[in-house]
């Protein structure tokens, strides 16, 4: 998938860049980048390319943040040891989480991959730092989520940019956060977004792997705007 092009106009003559404009065919490809978004749970065992995760976490870090507090902070996981205590951690909750179900929503469950740990070549873990000084605390007073919510747009930015590169990311949310925080020894005041594996997929498909699983079907996106 290529870029596309974009035209810029010449610096302003107060020293402002001015803002690039993104032709039809540019936006075409964003918007097939945008449906090309999958979360991934299958992976091939194939490392990806020197340097790539940094690459892609410096992008990620071009996110908005509140009060540009960039509250964020990405833990990179090589050891194998703790990459096994993680997967210890998803069996764990994974186990506890399967009788909340029953009947044939109970039988899926349990067939369902909803983790690509035991492959993948990157993993990572993304917390929000609440304490964080940077920013002054600016836009938090009303609404202190909105340190996690900028970390989920950190992670929505490195999600597309690693797509663009024909690599995928998948999102293990059913862990523990107190034992994933416990085993990758992080500031207690940290608190956890996630834990992602990234890596080449082992399969491409534009349908999401739990409506094509048979859990959930995508919704009419329009049934879910209110108009006052």
């Amino acid at each position: 998938m290529t870029a596309g092009k974009a035209v810029c106009s010449d610096e302003a003559a107060d020293g402002r860049a001015a803002a690039p404009e993104f032709g039809a065919d540019f936006r075409t490809q964003l918007l097939e980048l945008f449906k090309w978004r999958r979360d991934v749970r299958q992976f091939k065992r194939e490392p990806l390319p020197p340097g790539t995760l940094e690459r892609l976490l410096k992008i990620a870090c071009l996110a908005p943040s509140v009060g540009l507090s960039e509250p964020w902070r990405f833990v990179v996981v090589d050891s194998q040891s703790r990459r096994q205590a993680i997967r210890a951690c998803f069996d764990a909750s994974n186990n506890d989480a399967l009788p909340g179900y029953c009947g044939e929503r109970a039988a899926l469950y349990a067939r369902l991959k909803l983790e690509g740990l035991d492959h993948a070549p990157c993993q990572f873990a993304v917390f929000a730092d609440p304490a964080t000084g940077q920013g002054h605390g600016l836009g938090r007073m009303t609404m202190p989520a909105t340190i996690e919510y900028s970390a989920v747009m950190a992670l929505h930015m490195l999600w597309l940019a690693a797509r663009a590169e024909g690599i995928g990311m998948g999102w293990v949310s059913i862990l523990d956060p107190a034992a994933v925080a416990g085993i990758l020894e992080v500031p207690p005041q940290w608190t956890l977004i996630g834990y992602f594996c990234l890596g080449y997929p082992l399969g491409e498909s534009l349908t999401p792997t739990l409506e094509s699983d048979g859990w959930e079907r995508r919704g009419d996106p329009l049934t879910t705007v209110i108009r006052r």
